[in-house]
């Protein structure tokens, strides 16, 4: 069992609630799936789209222009003709992947149980 994290006393999700932020982050559900897919290194934004399945070009554009504000990844041009770009996973990027890893170990213990209850399935 893992124990809540302690944060100073903040009201009921204020803005400056350290919970926010971290909702906020999983709220954007293309967020996490591009961090998981930077996880073994450096990656063009063509090898991002293809990865990520299902995410337009201008979604992943943004998610990637949010993420960089963020510090999350860093973008990377090379002085190429044509150019080329890659996007790396900073430290703060990185370490986003304990929760994100901690979230698919859920789902995977609890995942089937969530599904049949959604879909009126019985289990196992």
């Amino acid at each position: 069992m893992t124990t809540a994290a302690q944060f100073p006393p903040y009201g009921d999700f204020e803005a400056d609630c350290p919970a926010r932020m971290a909702v906020d982050l999983f709220a954007n559900s293309w967020l996490p799936v591009v961090v998981y897919l930077l996880r073994d290194g450096p990656q063009r934004h063509s090898e991002l789209l293809a990865g990520a399945g299902g995410i337009s070009q201008k979604m992943l554009t943004q998610t990637l222009r949010r993420m960089e504000r963020m510090t999350l990844v860093r973008r990377r041009r090379y002085a190429e003709a044509p150019p080329r770009v890659e996007y790396e996973l900073t430290e703060v990027g990185r370490d986003l992947l304990v929760p994100i890893h901690a979230l698919g170990a859920w789902v995977e213990r609890h995942g089937p149980a969530v599904t049949a209850a959604m879909y009126g399935e019985p289990l196992g």
